[in-house]
């Protein structure tokens, strides 16, 4: 899959995962108007797309140890470094970074898979 497909899928991914948090998670404000809900998707990407390699080479020895289920803890540390970063999203609680992780990381494979079928 080339680099800029990649980069599209990801920003559409993220966009309908943060809209969809936004709408059902309690805890979890981004702004949705176009042009801010945009930039702050384009903002998730590019964290997904260059620091959360890095954390997942950091965090290699956990995933080994939980089969893979510590991806979601990876997920998790990223849209909390997400939050940090970007002062118009806001996360409140642990149960709304675990629910949102949660959405994102559905939305994302789900396309993810649906874009290798296609």
């Amino acid at each position: 899959m080339g680099i800029i497909k990649k980069l599209s899928l990801m920003f559409v991914a993220n966009g309908v995962g943060l809209y969809l948090a936004t709408a059902f998670v309690p805890g979890v404000t981004i702004p949705l108007a176009l042009v801010q809900f945009a930039t702050v998707t384009f903002i998730l990407t590019v964290i997904n797309f260059f620091i959360r390699p890095i954390i997942k080479i950091a965090f290699m020895p956990i995933m080994i140890l939980t089969l893979g289920l510590g991806s979601i803890l990876i997920n998790a540390l990223v849209l909390y470094i997400f939050d940090f970063l970007v002062p118009s999203v806001t996360i409140h609680g642990l149960v709304a970074l675990a629910i949102t992780t949660l959405i994102v990381s559905s939305i994302n494979l789900v396309i993810r898979f649906s874009a290798k079928i296609i």
